[in-house]
Parts: structure tokens; sequence; C-alpha cells
């Protein structure tokens, strides 16, 4: 009875573990991908699945078949017969066409999503056609930097859509991996070897996703790596060279009541030695030690897993160990009063590029 029990639980545990599987949203899932390079893999994904089930199946009916006719009957020995080349030629000869059927089509998408040779390319100006975007990834936050357009951004991407999307990727500290689930395989960011690859995200999946999908760090790095998210808002080719324009004309942040006033204060004497809060940021990468703040006003997370409101950023900004733990944000950990945080909350909530 015993036993019978924990084969129930196992059966129980496998049902729900298939149902979940099928669970999923459109802005993080890859089995509902949204880009050239997402699809590919799915149809690969698909393909091997298929191969696989197909093989399981003809195995299984020859198993049924093999032990339904040829059952022992009464207590004579069969004839031994040993070998047949027939049958070894045939069993030898269909792995081979299966693996074949599986490689060539994956070797061939390797080879073209590895071709980055578009993003060096110039045009007459002497400048780049295609949109070439920087990631580096820090213990535990990520930044994006888009150096013909000399702007940088941190947890949030934007990137148009219906075009390919070129990344440079690197890490500060240790080895990190940058995946957007619903757009493309993930690929390690190295502290010395920069790595390369592109993405194109479809207007269609970005539309079911409503314009964001979610990135995150698929390689082991630390206590936060879990919490080390970052989103991505897929705009159409105008929305895009709007976002750009307003961020290339981005000005100073000016508080507009006392209290943010008070808080820009208290930002510049505690924060501005790691933070910026502009998107032409001038600094050089190694002096860039915290995300750049400019757009955070308009960001939907705080620290990539807080909800965006006063409440989580006040109780971010008092303790953020508690929330990321082994975060780097050491500059104002214990060190502000109640007062200079409702005043730096009131700064930090205005900080807005386009309103």
């Amino acid at each position: 009875m015993k036993r019978l029990s924990k084969w129930r639980h196992l059966s129980l545990f496998a049902i729900l573990t298939l149902i979940l599987s099928g669970c999923g949203e459109p802005f993080l899932s890859t089995l509902t991908p949204a880009g050239e390079v997402a699809k590919t893999q799915y149809d690969l994904m698909m393909l091997s699945t298929a191969i696989m089930v197909g093989v399981i199946a003809v195995v299984t009916v020859i198993f049924f078949i093999v032990i339904i006719k040829f059952r022992r009957k009464d207590e004579k020995i069969p004839k031994q017969v040993e070998g047949s080349h027939k049958l070894e030629i045939i069993w030898t000869t269909i792995p081979i066409l299966l693996l074949l059927v599986l490689a060539v089509p994956t070797v061939a998408a390797t080879f073209k999503f590895a071709d980055v040779t578009d993003m060096d390319k110039k045009n007459e100006d002497g400048k780049r056609d295609a949109l070439v975007v920087n990631v580096r990834a820090s213990l535990y936050w990520w930044e994006f930097e888009y150096p013909d357009h000399k702007i940088v951004t941190s947890q949030e991407l934007v990137v148009p859509t219906d075009e390919k999307v070129y990344f440079n990727l690197k890490a500060s500290d240790v080895k990190h991996s940058f995946w957007i689930p619903a757009v493309g395989g993930k690929m390690d960011t190295n502290t010395e070897v920069v790595n390369k690859f592109w993405l194109e995200f479809d207007s269609k999946g970005a539309d079911n996703a409503k314009d964001q999908f979610y990135g995150k760090c698929a390689e082991l790095c630390g206590p936060s790596h879990a919490l080390m998210d970052f989103k991505v808002k897929a705009l159409s080719r105008s929305d895009f060279d709007q976002w750009l324009n307003n961020m290339q004309n981005a000005k100073e942040p000016s508080p507009t009541t006392p209290l943010a006033q008070e808080g820009q204060d208290v930002f510049n004497k505690s924060c501005i030695g790691c933070h910026a809060v502009t998107p032409q940021d001038a600094r050089p990468e190694a002096a860039r030690q915290a995300p750049n703040l400019a757009t955070f006003g308009e960001r939907t997370r705080i620290a990539g897993v807080l909800d965006h409101s006063e409440k989580d950023l006040k109780n971010w900004l008092k303790d953020p160990e508690t929330y990321k733990p082994a975060n780097k944000m050491t500059g104002t950990y214990g060190n502000l009063t109640d007062t200079q945080i409702d005043a730096l909350t009131e700064f930090l909530m205005g900080l807005k590029v386009q309103d």
C-alpha cells in the first residue's frame, strides 16, 4: 500500500508538471516566439521533439508486436539465430538519417545567427545603418549603450520592431548570460571576450506582449541571480526614432517642487558618485558603477523586481540588501534619514525624459 501511495504521488506530480509546462506569458515564454531567431529555434525544438516521439512510437509498436507474436507457447527452446546483416544495416542507417534531418537545419541556423558582418558596415556618411547596442552586465543590473547615438540606459532596453538589432555583450565583474526568452536564445557575457549576436523583435509578437518583453540573466552569478531581470520595450521604427530624439535632447533634471529640490541636493551629496541622471552619460565605462537613472520615473520596476511605487522605492532606499542580497548599492544604505528618503524619492520619481 505504501508503494502504491508513492506511485500515486509520483503520478500526480508528473501530471502537474505536464500541465504547468504549458503555462506561460507572451512576454516571457519561449513557446510564444516573437522574432526570427526565436521562431527558428522553436521550429528546431519541434522538429527534434517530433523525431524523438516518432522513434518512441515506432519502438513501442515493435515491442508489443514482438512480445505478442513471439511469446513463448511451450517448453521447447526455439532455434537460436545470431546476427542479421539486413537488420543491422536498417537500425544503423535510420539513426544516421534522423541525425542528418536534425543536424542540417541546426547547423545552417547556427551559422546564420552567428553572422554579424552587417553590424560593422558603414554607409557613405561613415555611419552604420544597423542598430548596435552594447550590453554590459553587472551584479545585479544591466546597462544598454547605443554607441552611434551617444546615449546610455539601464534596466530597460528599447528596440525597434521588424529589423535586426545587433548586440555586443560583455560583463564588468563575473560571467552572466543575456536572455530574452520570447525573442531568442541566451548568450554569455564575459569579462574579457565580447560576444556578438543579433535578434529581431516581431511587431505581431510585440503586439501580443503589449510591446514589452522580459529579459533575464541565465547564468548563476550570485545570491541575487534570480532577481537580475530587465525589461524590453519594442517600438515601431517611427516611435523608436522619436524615443532616440527625446533621449539625445534630454536636459539636466529640473525639480518642480521644493521637496524634489531637497531630494536633488541629497542625490548630489550621496548618489552622484555612482549614478547618472542624463542619457548622455559622459562618464567612461569604468566609472559607470551603478545604473543610469535618467528615465527612472518612467520605469515599470524598481531594482528590476519591485513595483514602481513610492512605497517600494522608500523601502529599497532604506534597506536594499533585504530585496537584492549582495547588491552593490552601499551609498545610501543606512545613511539617510526618513526625511532625506522622502525628498530623494520625490526627486527620483520625477526623473523623466518623456511625459
